[in-house]
């Protein structure tokens, strides 16, 4: 909606000034008079086009007059601008990939998969959003994959396509030299980078510090790896509040296992006993304040990740705002046309009705 600035308003009534110049232009009295004794001639002869449109000079001259006028009297847009401040979380995911996570005791899309390809699956409709989660595009995402040793793949970043990109690139362990399953290690690298996260926040994220942060462990078996003992790193996470959401992956009791391929080419697999440290997992958890879940399948595994998606909410707050367009000196859109600036108006107007008197409608004086 248009307005005007109150002070400059008053200069509104000089817009009158242009039906005024305009009947001074047409006025009888200010056309020129020949003293001729019969003007039949002249009659027959007609009128030209130029004569007609005549009436073009006086009325471009007016136009300016009453665009220089309303711009005198500054009118403006106001548009309200809401702002939304988010105070987003850090999350750092910590994923087991040690041998047993080849298990093939899940699905995708009605598709039997291992666990990892699992947890990597819903693990990116948790971040990207999707498969009935939400997205957490306001959350710094960190990645760590762990088996014998930790390695920190993604920082915490709002990169989240970079991120979603490392973590389908992550591998089960495939040698025996880096197999194994250090919980402790994975746990506590993960603190270490939330730890700098929280110290750093307004450098990474451009916003208010991080009010929020945890680790989204996820493993399905015992630690039995690395130097740290794993309620170690877990009291280290709370001394820091950081919690840690703990999931145990796999179904209980036996798991089928790729063993190799027949002569048709087939894989062949081999159902194998697991077992997961659920009281381990449960401690560290409880240690942080956080929780601890099992997925025995991608139904389920989906179902804690909507739940940790409401533990960890992100705060926002939303502020209003005016901003306004000065149309004097701003293009702006009037019902969907792109108008310049008034004051190039005035500028286009008067050079027009400049060119015209001085060319094709020149009268004499």
């Amino acid at each position: 909606m248009i307005s005007f600035q109150l002070l400059a308003s008053w200069f509104l009534p000089l817009m009158l000034l242009a039906p005024l110049a305009a009947w001074r232009f047409l006025s009888p009295n200010r056309r020129v008079r020949i003293g001729y004794s019969s003007t039949g001639i002249l009659a027959a002869a007609g009128v030209s086009h130029i004569q007609r449109l005549r009436w073009i000079v006086p009325l471009l001259r007016g136009v300016a007059i009453a665009l220089l006028a309303l711009c005198l009297a500054r009118p403006v847009i106001a548009n309200q601008q809401t702002k939304v401040f988010v105070e987003g979380a850090a999350l750092q995911f910590v994923v087991d990939r040690s041998g047993s996570m080849r298990a093939l005791d899940f699905e995708i899309d009605g598709v039997r998969a291992d666990r990892l390809a699992a947890v990597k699956d819903v693990g990116t409709a948790f971040v990207r959003g999707g498969k009935g989660l939400a997205g957490r595009p306001d959350d710094l995402v960190g990645l760590i994959t762990f088996a014998r040793f930790a390695d920190s793949l993604s920082p915490l970043t709002l990169d989240h396509g970079y991120l979603i990109d490392v973590l389908k690139k992550v591998r089960p362990a495939s040698e025996p030299s880096e197999d194994g399953t250090a919980i402790g290690e994975g746990v506590a690298l993960g603190v270490e980078r939330l730890r700098d996260a929280m110290k750093h926040s307004a450098t990474l994220t451009g916003r208010q510090p991080i009010k929020s942060a945890a680790i989204i462990l996820m493993t399905d078996g015992e630690n039995n790896a690395g130097e740290i003992d794993p309620r170690v790193a877990a009291d280290l996470a709370a001394t820091y509040g950081i919690k840690i959401y703990a999931i145990g992956i796999g179904t209980r009791g036996t798991a089928p296992f790729p063993v190799g391929t027949d002569s048709l080419g087939r894989q062949v697999l081999r159902n194998m006993p697991v077992s997961i440290d659920e009281a381990l997992l449960k401690d560290m958890a409880q240690r942080t304040g956080g929780a601890y879940f099992r997925a025995t399948d991608g139904e389920s595994l989906k179902a804690i990740y909507q739940e940790i998606d409401q533990l960890e909410k992100t705060k926002t707050e939303q502020r209003q705002s005016m901003h306004y367009t000065d149309l004097a000196v701003t293009a702006f859109r009037f019902r969907g046309v792109e108008v310049p600036p008034l004051l190039l108006l005035v500028v286009l107007v008067l050079s027009a009705e400049l060119a015209l008197s001085v060319t094709r409608f020149r009268s004499v004086n």
